[in-house]
């Protein structure tokens, strides 16, 4: 079932902020207000994360500037996610919220827990202000994501909630044509 158009789950949880290199607490309230992105991953000390983790890094500031906030979660605790910002050169960039998900259920509620692995599938979810899912995206464990796609989905969904009645066609860019479905768009595409 489709968690588009949902709002996010309540949650509350541990996490690890790097940035300010401390513990903090988090929950669904502060995923409101403002533009998120949520990346759920399979775990921490592993092969394929870090190289997630640190291109959603890479991404982060324009991301930020489109006043977007993003979040990491994996199954492991917030210690684990300290103890591997402290020892991989990759996590060591990061900044954002990494959030921990040791009882399972934030994975479960996105609808993203392996159950019989016990970790979080690859699934990466764009939330808007009020708390509601516009996109979500979920991989299979052996391939890696690429965060700058990101970047024109979340222009796109903000367009489409500033500009009601507009959709974005494929491969829409910032500033690029848009669509005002009417029948006098039927057949003519």
């Amino acid at each position: 079932m489709s968690l588009i158009g949902k709002q996010i789950p309540e949650f509350k949880a541990n996490a690890y902020n790097p940035k300010k290199e401390e513990f903090v607490t988090v929950s669904n309230e502060n995923l409101k207000g403002k533009w998120n992105v949520i990346m759920f991953y399979p775990a921490d000390f592993t092969f394929v994360c870090p190289t997630e983790l640190e291109d959603l890094q890479e991404q982060y500031a324009t991301l930020q500037g489109l006043d977007t906030e993003v979040y990491s979660v994996s199954t492991d605790t917030h210690f684990v996610h300290k103890g591997w910002h402290d020892h991989s050169e990759a996590i060591s960039k990061l900044e954002y919220t990494m959030i921990a998900d040791p009882s399972k259920e934030i994975a479960r509620s996105f609808e993203v827990l392996d159950e019989e692995a016990g970790m979080a599938q690859r699934g990466t979810f764009i939330i808007d202000p009020d708390g509601v899912i516009q996109a979500c995206e979920i991989n299979a464990d052996g391939i890696g994501r690429d965060a700058s796609a990101l970047i024109d989905k979340i222009r796109a969904a903000q367009f489409v909630r500033n500009n009601p009645g507009q959709v974005c066609p494929a491969k829409w860019k910032e500033s690029g044509k848009t669509l005002t479905p009417g029948l006098d768009l039927v057949g003519k595409i």
